[in-house]
């Protein structure tokens, strides 16, 4: 393992752990994570820029509730070879001169990277996929309005909704916070599921992207049931229990 995956395996550790138990000491910390109790207040100073946590003399307490999304620079890195598959297989399924929505959110960011070479008309539905795909040569980008949640930089609001409403999509490329057979696809935020459920209406086709450890939970805000997805890209570990329920539904599922 490389020592910036090292790190990012830790940090992962450390905002669960904190999160979990809601305040925590660094001596704690370090018989987790096998680190140097150094190391870890270095860690912990990291996570409190990025707004994940709060230090105290001796330890740190939680500033995520436990429902919540931990922020986008702390999941961009994480799982990325994963992320960077399901990509991958995304721009396989969709056809030059397509057009395609693609959603926020760290998957669905590579997924943005991996069409940039692509001869297709874009709608990104943050600033982030914006930037990844604003000098790609053969792309046609529309960008939509809306009011940009910090951090993530996701697209919000009446102004997203209505550009949306506005356009007809071949396909939507649309990331989740859950998904399950029973609940459908799900979201942390209501305002994310709103912009969520504007894309898939717009749209021909639905492709779900989901990395293996959000299929089988469940988020606070409901956005479409499974059967109205055509399609979910997920990796190899996905629960075989849970992609069996999906391609009963009528989903066609891919594991890469």
């Amino acid at each position: 393992m490389s020592r910036d995956s090292a790190s990012r395996d830790r940090l992962r550790q450390i905002t669960d752990a904190v999160r979990e138990a809601g305040r925590i000491g660094v001596a704690e910390l370090a018989g987790l994570t096998g680190a140097s109790e150094m190391t870890i207040r270095r860690d912990l100073e990291a996570l409190a820029d990025q707004g994940v946590l709060e230090r105290y003399r001796g330890g740190a307490r939680s500033l995520l509730l436990r429902g919540e999304e931990p922020p986008f620079a702390l999941r961009e890195q994480e799982g990325l070879d994963a992320k960077r598959r399901i990509a991958a297989e995304v721009a396989g399924l969709i056809a030059d001169g397509e057009s395609v929505v693609v959603d926020s959110g760290t998957t669905c960011l590579e997924v943005a990277r991996a069409l940039a070479q692509r001869r297709l008309t874009v709608m990104p539905l943050s600033l982030h996929a914006v930037n990844a795909l604003a000098g790609a040569p053969q792309v046609t980008l529309l960008v939509p309005g809306g009011q940009p949640r910090p951090g993530e930089l996701a697209l919000t609001g009446q102004l997203t909704t209505a550009s949306l409403a506005a356009l007809r999509f071949d396909t939507a490329v649309i990331g989740c916070c859950g998904l399950t057979a029973a609940d459908g696809l799900t979201a942390y935020d209501l305002d994310d599921a709103a912009v969520k459920r504007a894309a898939i209406a717009s749209a021909r086709r639905v492709i779900a992207v989901a990395g293996a450890a959000k299929l089988s939970r469940t988020a606070l805000a409901f956005v479409t049931p499974a059967a109205a997805l055509h399609a979910v890209v997920t990796d190899d570990d996905a629960p075989g229990e849970e992609t069996d329920a999906l391609a009963a539904a009528g989903v066609t599922v891919r594991k890469v």
